[in-house]
């Protein structure tokens, strides 16, 4: 479905103001996942999730979304939020904000991965030098710092170009906007079967664990403790299993999305990248 600016920016505004009715004085924090989908997608992916997670907690989560993947990271930089799903905060200027793994998705590791459609008859990097790349935006870890790196060190110059999230950057990519995409694993083979589309990858990286459920350190243990717990247990509840596979069906992920517990030392390959990368990309 197209949407227009005005439309989407509507909707990211109801995203961020909705909650469920709870108790008027219950802890209340903002909960930002980063935009892997289009905006419609992942609000009607999230926002289920968020309303189970604050019932069963007794935390009220608000979803609270930007448009582009940029504008979500965004939040979590200015302190707008308190709870994220993401992988952009292990560089290290970003660690030293704070922030602790609780949990992640129960999914195989994702890898970086540049691709043309199946059809196209590029067959190699070399072959895009000059040409347009599009990537998902400028925070976006495994699609864009993580082929972005391998391009600069294969040495293929290409024209960068950002459409906002994974979902746009390949509508692009598709109509012919551009040559090829930097992407991440899991959403190339979601996208395959939501838009029957195939794909043909030209490189691929180390794996690299799922994003990562975070708090910040502002939020109190006990509160933290209770959105973790809402979490990680809603793969074993009748309800909390039944909004899963909705959100499983939703982006045509094969297996049933469930949360499992995660700590900062799984994330290692994020931070051994930034190790080793190109200081523009730090």
């Amino acid at each position: 479905m197209r949407m227009s600016l005005r439309a989407r920016y509507a909707l990211s505004v109801a995203v961020v103001l909705s909650s469920p009715a709870m108790a008027a004085d219950a802890p209340a924090y903002n909960f930002s996942p980063v935009n892997q989908y289009n905006l419609q997608i992942s609000a009607s992916f999230w926002n289920p999730i968020v309303r189970y997670v604050s019932h069963k907690s007794g935390v009220r989560l608000n979803l609270k979304l930007g448009r582009t993947s940029a504008d979500t990271t965004s939040f979590i930089l200015t302190r707008e939020v308190d709870f994220a799903f993401t992988n952009h905060l292990f560089s290290p200027e970003r660690v030293k904000m704070g922030w602790t793994v609780f949990g992640r998705r129960d999914a195989v590791p994702v890898r970086a991965q540049i691709v043309v459609p199946a059809d196209s008859p590029v067959r190699s990097l070399a072959e895009l030098a000059g040409s347009t790349v599009v990537f998902p935006g400028p925070e976006a870890l495994i699609a864009y710092k993580v082929t972005y790196a391998q391009l600069l060190r294969d040495k293929v110059p290409v024209d960068v170009a950002f459409a906002g999230n994974m979902d746009a950057a390949f509508t692009q990519l598709f109509s012919g906007r551009a040559k090829a995409a930097g992407a991440n694993s899991q959403l190339v083979q979601n996208y395959e079967s939501r838009e029957n589309k195939a794909f043909r990858v030209l490189w691929s990286s180390a794996p690299f664990n799922d994003l990562a459920l975070m708090a910040s350190n502002r939020v109190p243990a006990a509160h933290v403790q209770a959105v973790a717990q809402a979490f990680l247990g809603m793969g074993r509840d009748p309800e909390g299993r039944k909004v899963l596979e909705a959100a499983s069906a939703l982006i045509h992920e094969p297996k049933p999305v469930r949360f499992v517990p995660a700590r900062d030392a799984d994330y290692a390959a994020y931070r051994h990248f930034y190790e080793a990368a190109p200081a523009e990309l730090r």
